[in-house]
């Protein structure tokens, strides 16, 4: 299944990523002591090995056999029998094979030989047949490997079969206009992927970067990796997480949980980063807390404890980057400012568990929330700043979806304003007119993504719409196809 995806702007990959630095003792220490052979290693040799108290490095030869029986290649495992060979089988063999008289060639003129011998060229590059073709090869294998300024790039959060990834996709069209896509590559992540987000902030120096943050289901640690870097086995970012202190009782072992400082408790739900103040990220969290990171320096700058239970989706303003909503399972959601975390901010009831909320690019005051009842409802923030509790009531309010399938998705359209996008587990995904707070819905789609779990417009092609989902297949929608859309929208392509 795609659990979550992100457009990245044009021009933002690197042409051609560089190849991942191959880990370090210490990296590989790490990868082991965090359970990354657990489900292998653990439990095979479990009697048999004590931990030391004094933490001394793991051995090479120790490492060695860990590696070995992660992949299934224990001696213990081979048969005796089969292993072995008798010397004199082995000498049967090398007689038949002749290896003495190997490299002695027949002076005689074959059977089936032209009569001069077979035709031979001293080099491949004087072959006319191959020069050709190891040409072609070479020009398919530079163009599939590199990414250009005009491709545009898609980054998916994928789990298959137990096991989970980043996947890079290019989406290009042809000379003939029709669209290609394809998996330029992917990093292997170790935990289920809940929600990402990507982030220009130049982590490594220079003007820019281009990460990924990634909240997972089982660990309350966010990893921040670099997409400009293949076969990476470490993030080069992690935000809280846990720190495990081993206790040796009586020669058995025994594990503590301790959170490192400003973590999450549970699992990562929601992300979002801020494109005013590049190094901020916000995330939401299982453990019913909002939080505001600092990626640069890897720490927890704000905690703010304003829901009772989780928090399921977060969003920063567009035009005021200090304002931050968050929407949780307990059926509001809350606008706080970063300045003043200890005021109580603003709260809004929607009467459903939230699922995604999203600011209007076109309006700093205007939002929307989709719920679990298959509804949308869009809010004015001025309503709140009245101070009247009978003036927050929604905009508007849209049955979207079936009333048993939550909208799991929204998605603004950056160039046409009050075009809404919306994601459902009924399986289709539907364009919405919101103007004058009457919305109407001018075309449904339903793309075989099975349930939808994550939905995008494009900023630099706006009328593309990425969509992911159960199956588990990356698809994008170029809505002006519909004779609605292109309609009413079709002067404002880009």
């Amino acid at each position: 299944m795609i659990t979550a995806l992100s457009w990245i702007p044009k021009g933002s990959l690197k042409p051609v990523p560089e190849a991942a630095e191959p880990p370090s003792k210490e990296e590989i220490k790490e990868l082991i002591e965090s359970g990354a052979f657990s489900a292998s290693v653990d439990g095979s040799n479990e009697d048999e090995e004590e931990i030391e108290e004094d933490g001394d490095e793991i051995s090479e030869v120790d490492h060695a056999k860990a590696v070995a029986e992660a992949f299934g290649k224990s001696s213990n495992s081979k048969n005796v029998s089969s292993s072995s060979m008798e010397v004199d089988d082995v000498a049967a063999g090398m007689k038949e094979l002749d290896m003495d008289n190997y490299d002695e060639e027949d002076d005689g003129i074959e059977l089936f030989s032209s009569g001069r011998g077979d035709l031979y060229y001293p080099s491949n590059e004087l072959d006319p047949y191959l020069k050709n073709a190891a040409d072609d090869d070479d020009e398919e294998d530079i163009d599939d490997t590199t990414i250009k300024p005009t491709d545009s790039v898609i980054i998916c959060a994928r789990n298959e079969d137990e096991v989970s990834h980043l996947e890079v996709y290019v989406y290009e069209e042809s000379a003939d206009g029709s669209p290609n896509m394809y998996v330029h590559h992917h990093i292997i992540i170790p935990e289920f992927p809940l929600c990402t987000a990507w982030m220009d902030c130049p982590l490594k120096g220079g003007e820019k970067g281009n990460f990924v943050a990634i909240g997972s289901k089982e660990t309350p640690t966010i990893e921040i990796w670099d997409l400009d870097v293949r076969d990476e086995v470490l993030p080069c970012v992690q935000l809280g997480g846990v720190e495990e202190m081993e206790i040796i009782k009586k020669k058995k072992k025994s594990k503590k949980q301790k959170f490192k400082e400003g973590s999450h408790t549970d699992s990562v739900l929601g992300l979002a980063w801020n494109k005013e103040f590049r190094n901020i990220l916000a995330s939401g969290s299982a453990d019913k807390k909002v939080k505001v990171w600092d990626v640069a320096t890897g720490t927890c700058k704000i905690t703010m404890e304003h829901h009772i239970k989780e928090v399921q989706a977060v969003a920063w303003n567009h035009y005021a980057p200090e304002v931050l909503l968050s929407g949780s399972f307990d059926q509001t959601v809350v606008l706080k400012d970063g300045r003043q975390p200890s005021h109580s901010g603003f709260k809004w009831s929607v009467m459903s568990d939230v699922e995604s909320l999203a600011w209007d690019p076109h309006s700093e005051h205007s939002f929307v929330v989709s719920l679990e009842d298959g509804t949308v409802k869009g809010f004015d923030i001025r309503a709140a700043q009245s101070g009247s509790d009978s003036d927050l009531k929604p905009s508007f309010t849209i049955q979207a979806h079936d009333q048993d399938k939550g909208v799991s998705s929204i998605s603004y359209n950056i160039s046409a304003p009050n075009l809404l996008a919306t994601g459902s587990m009924d399986k289709t995904v539907k364009l919405w007119d919101l103007s004058n707070n009457e919305p109407s819905c001018i075309a449904s789609h339903k793309p075989k993504a099975g349930a939808v779990f994550s939905i995008s417009f494009s900023v630099d092609n706006p009328f593309l719409l990425a969509i992911g989902g159960s199956k588990g297949e990356l698809h994008v929608w170029d809505t002006l196809l519909d004779a609605n859309v292109s309609r009413k929208y079709g002067s404002k392509q880009s």
